[in-house]
């Protein structure tokens, strides 16, 4: 049986987290998952609350009136400043990472309003630089630029929406006809690694100052300008144009969150740790009121894999942490950790309306302040398992805007109480020792 001093289960924002900053601290860390997680995925920004229930301009003030009203948040167990903590880190590991100079740009103090795809403006209080400049809190007109190649983004769509959005910006859509290497069928990353190409980017500025640009106009792309070299692509394109130019996250896959992935990936092997994919863990054994091993399906085969302590970031119903079978039952998956905030048998689980208040939404662990999970008498379960990101009970993340931070936050400060109780063992032998 092999042996870590942590083990992470999952490769999502939470799990990878967690896995950096605690090998971070020279620890032995292995990180297993069943795939890759759900950065591939997301926009890529660190949305850290976008409505509470309205609009939130002022993340860091709207997260301390919402965990003064809600104490079973799971922000609750970060606090304020372990959130903006949170974020200084991760910003920290981008601008050191492989595709440095790119890097994230805001903070707890106000929420940039970007465009989706659609044109609904979205909230978000950390963005990658290559998006900053589409703020549309300063109103100035933006062209939409897009490939009749790139089905899963559409520059009318985007305008139109931009336009009935109420924020005062107006819009206009220009469509190229440019294929990367003459391709039949192209998505985001074939895109994005042709964004990479000094060529293929003078061929775009050609075409988009052949349609003409408005004196003020702003320059929105597809979130698709470069994948080895972002900053570098958006700087060319910016200068090209002499232009702000920005980026608009697409339908998946998203390129910003393949970015994301790659720099974290890249800062845990940089720090000693590893990733093990198709690694799906089953159960586990305990010895008392701790875990022993982790029981891991490795294909056919069922592996057990030993640690010290674990991080439990395994998503929640949409990446199969949690599960809900046909018997409306939920569970779970990897530990069979019990949930709470199910609806029980004949009670409502979801309500009409997409964006409603569904009852199931806030299921999830149980935990208590140092991220422990709880049975449903309110006692640990496991003293060296943690639980992070969206396994976690009691957020709304769709509803409140919150996912990608709650995420990072949690992930950030399971590390910091990992290396805390580690470092309280460690001592008392050798406290002990001197005595």
């Amino acid at each position: 049986m092999s042996h870590h001093d942590v083990i992470v289960v999952g490769t999502g924002l939470a799990g990878l987290t967690a896995a950096v900053r605690i090998a971070e601290s020279g620890a032995r860390v292995l990180v297993v998952a069943k795939g890759i997680g759900a950065t591939h995925l997301s926009a890529g920004t660190i949305d850290v609350l976008g409505y509470s229930p309205e609009r939130v301009e002022r993340p860091g003030d709207a997260l301390a009136t919402l965990l003064a009203e809600r104490p079973g948040h799971p922000y609750a167990h970060v606090g304020v400043e372990g959130v903006g903590a949170a974020l200084d880190w991760f910003g920290a590991r981008v601008a050191d990472g492989p595709l440095a100079p790119y890097a994230y740009a805001g903070g707890l103090e106000e929420n940039l309003l970007l465009p989706t795809a659609v044109g609904v403006p979205r909230p978000s209080a950390l963005v990658p630089v290559t998006m900053a400049g589409g703020d549309l809190r300063d109103g100035t007109p933006v062209c939409v630029v897009g490939f009749r190649a790139l089905k899963d983004f559409h520059p009318a769509l985007l305008a139109d929406g931009l336009e009935r959005s109420g924020v005062g910006v107006t819009a206009r859509a220009v469509e190229l006809d440019l294929v990367p290497e003459a391709r039949a069928d192209v998505n985001s990353l074939g895109f994005a690694r042709a964004f990479d190409d000094p060529a293929f980017r003078g061929q775009v500025v050609a075409q988009v100052a052949a349609r003409g640009l408005g004196a003020d106009e702003r320059v929105a792309f597809p979130a698709v300008l470069g994948i080895a070299d972002p900053h570098g692509a958006w700087a060319a394109l910016e200068h090209g144009l002499g232009r702000r130019v920005f980026e608009v996250p697409t339908l998946p896959p998203s390129v910003p969150g393949m970015r994301l992935f790659a720099t974290l990936r890249e800062a845990l092997h940089r720090a000693g740790g590893d990733v093990l994919l198709n690694n799906v863990v089953v159960g586990a054994e305990r010895d008392g009121a701790r875990l022993r091993a982790l029981r891991v399906r490795v294909g056919l085969r069922e592996q057990r894999r030993g640690a010290e302590w674990v991080v439990l970031a395994t998503g929640g119903f949409a990446s199969g942490g949690l599960e809900l079978d046909s018997r409306w039952a939920a569970r779970e998956t990897a530990l069979g950790l019990p949930l709470t905030g199910v609806p029980a048998a004949g009670e409502e689980r979801f309500r009409p309306g997409y964006f409603d208040a569904h009852p199931i939404a806030r299921a999830g662990v149980a935990v208590d302040h140092e991220l422990r999970p709880l049975d449903a008498g309110g006692e640990r379960v496991f003293e060296n398992v943690l639980v992070a990101g969206a396994t976690l009970a009691g957020a709304e993340p769709w509803k409140e805007g919150s996912g990608d931070g709650l995420s990072l936050a949690t992930g950030h400060r399971a590390a910091e109480l990992v290396l805390a109780a580690s470092s309280t063992t460690t001592a008392a032998p050798a406290a002990a020792a001197g005595g």
